[in-house]
């Protein structure tokens, strides 16, 4: 088992040194070419994308001497190289420009028009941000577990490879690739180092995804030979595909492909149910990087394809998926509610919240798409520090049952404070960012149909009992038993992962105008493009005129 991972390792490190060397090869002139979007004279994508290939590398290369700790190293320092270069990216974002920036263009299989295209937008900026921010503190978190191997570390480095070149590519192929890069890691993660169920965990995962891909990868296929008909040349570029007119009754059967695929990675209900499984048997590095970052692909992936590419068929499904929304926000809480294991707990109430992601992205609105786009990234940090909670909660006592606990603060008073702090963002409290994305997307439901925003509204209400119940049995009360009584609280390592994740909760909350300011001119330009204006007045439900005509009759 560990050649098969030192080849895949390898091999898989040196196939994507040479794109990156080609890139960097190329991608000057190409950024030359490109005036329009701003660049920095360098692939600075390429660098971000594929830096993890450092850690990965000698992750393989320090196997044997000092092993895991070496290993650890290497990819923390990684991650930590990654951060720098999105620093740097963040400083040099022009936010008035509206489109792509840092551009690079090289012909990947020229004979189809496949690029290696990357670019990102305000859209693609915070959420490499986020991803980059929550993996070095899931590495440092995780330091002292069984999650250190070498062989770990290079599934840790290939998914991020994956996440940021899905944020960031501007090539349906090349998006696809990357897209399934980061399934292979996080399959080994959930089936090698999980936990007793993990082999169930694993096939249930890989079924849906692997559906969801291949659907996926027939909509990319059909839609660039739809291209190819229509213009007489290959691409499979998305902003190319911008301009590419569908006949309604096609783009119908196209965003059911699209949609269903990227459904099924959020995951939406009623395509959901894989994920519990997976977030309970996972290592704590892989719920943290599932709930942060995976799932956020599928509502971005809602963004950049389906509805630019297939406005008159989201028109048609604007409705059902609302509802659907709504369904998942109320079901997601309810199933949290009885549940008696702390990450399961956690994995429904994801649920809940990708629904209010939905209905934020559907409602065709800038304080809807505003909301869901903050939302996104209020999860992430919110969830992935509660599953780092868990972790180390776990890391203590080998058991995630709620009935074990009981009087957790008594020997855990700074854990307890933490663990109250992110219960209560993730319930929405004002003042905190779980508030920001919830309100936002409510008023923006609100705009369309009241009635939306009233049915989202209990969501809160729901959240509140299943995440304060949790915690009074957990936190509070009674020392149960000795276990707990042992118990030692977080050590300096620990606190120094969480305080950055609650430093950018707490301000999200307070003060969420420099992440507007990010995303707005990317978002006003993103809904001028499909007339989403007139979406929403297609769609809105006036409240005033149905009383008028019911008084009149």
């Amino acid at each position: 088992m560990k050649k098969i991972f030192l080849h895949w390792g390898i091999i898989s490190g040196i196939t994507m040194f040479f794109i990156m060397i080609t890139s960097v090869c190329t991608a000057e002139t190409n950024l030359v070419t490109l005036p329009a979007s701003p660049g920095v004279g360098f692939p600075i994508l390429s660098l971000m994308v594929f830096s993890p290939l450092l850690g990965l590398l000698f992750a393989c290369l320090l196997r044997n001497g000092h092993g895991e700790r070496s290993a650890g190293v290497a990819t923390l320092l990684s991650s930590f190289v990654t951060f720098a270069l999105g620093i740097y990216l963040l400083l040099q974002f022009d936010l008035n420009h509206y489109g792509f920036q840092f551009v690079e263009q090289v012909p990947w299989i020229d004979i189809f028009g496949i690029q290696y295209y990357l670019g990102i937008d305000g859209i693609s900026l915070v959420l490499v941000l986020v991803a980059i921010l929550i993996l070095p503190s899931a590495l440092a978190a995780t330091w002292s577990t069984k999650e250190k191997s070498w062989q770990f570390q290079v599934q840790t480095m290939l998914l991020q490879i994956g996440i940021l070149g899905s944020f960031m590519a501007l090539d349906a192929i090349l998006f696809y690739t990357f897209f399934e890069i980061m399934l292979v890691p996080l399959y080994f993660m959930i089936g090698i180092w999980g936990g007793h169920n993990r082999i169930y965990a694993t096939t249930k995962f890989f079924i849906y995804t692997v559906f969801g891909s291949l659907l996926l990868l027939a909509s990319i296929i059909y839609t660039g030979i739809l291209y190819h008909e229509t213009f007489g040349v290959w691409s499979f570029s998305i902003i190319d595909w911008y301009d590419l007119p569908i006949p309604a009754s096609t783009q119908m059967w196209l965003f059911a492909g699209f949609c269903l695929a990227f459904a099924i990675k959020a995951p939406m209900f009623p395509f959901h149910t894989w994920l519990p499984d997976a977030h309970y048997e996972a290592p704590t590095l892989g719920s943290v990087e599932l709930a942060a970052m995976l799932l956020k692909l599928g509502p971005y992936g809602i963004i950049r394809f389906v509805i630019p590419l297939f406005p008159d068929a989201a028109h048609v499904y604007v409705p059902i998926l609302i509802i659907f929304g709504l369904i998942g926000i109320t079901y997601g809480g309810l199933v949290a509610m009885v549940q008696q294991k702390l990450k399961k707990l956690i994995a429904y109430s994801s649920v809940a919240h990708m629904g209010y992601i939905i209905i934020g992205v559907f409602v065709f609105n800038m304080q809807g798409l505003a909301g869901g786009l903050i939302q996104m990234i209020n999860h992430a940090l919110v969830t992935g520090a509660l599953f780092l909670c868990v972790g180390m909660l776990y890391q203590r006592t080998k058991t995630q049952e709620i009935v074990d606990y009981g009087g957790v603060a008594h020997s855990m008073p700074i854990f307890a404070c933490f663990f109250l702090f992110f219960s209560l963002a993730s319930i929405g409290l004002p003042g905190l960012n779980g508030f920001v994305g919830e309100l936002m997307i409510m008023l923006g439901a609100a705009r369309m149909n009241i009635f939306y925003a009233i049915a989202a509204a209990f969501g809160v209400v729901i959240a509140a009992v299943y995440m304060l119940w949790m915690y009074q049995r957990v936190i509070f009360g009674p020392i149960k038993n000795d276990m707990v009584r042992n118990l030692k609280d977080l050590n300096l390592r620990e606190q120094l992962v969480l305080i950055p994740l609650a430093v950018f909760t707490l301000v999200l909350g307070v003060y969420p105008q420099p992440f507007f300011d990010h995303v707005n001119t990317t978002l006003e330009g993103y809904l001028k493009q499909f007339n989403a204006e007139e979406f929403q007045q297609q769609h809105k439900f006036d409240l005033a005129a149905y009383w008028s005509l019911k008084q009149d009759k």
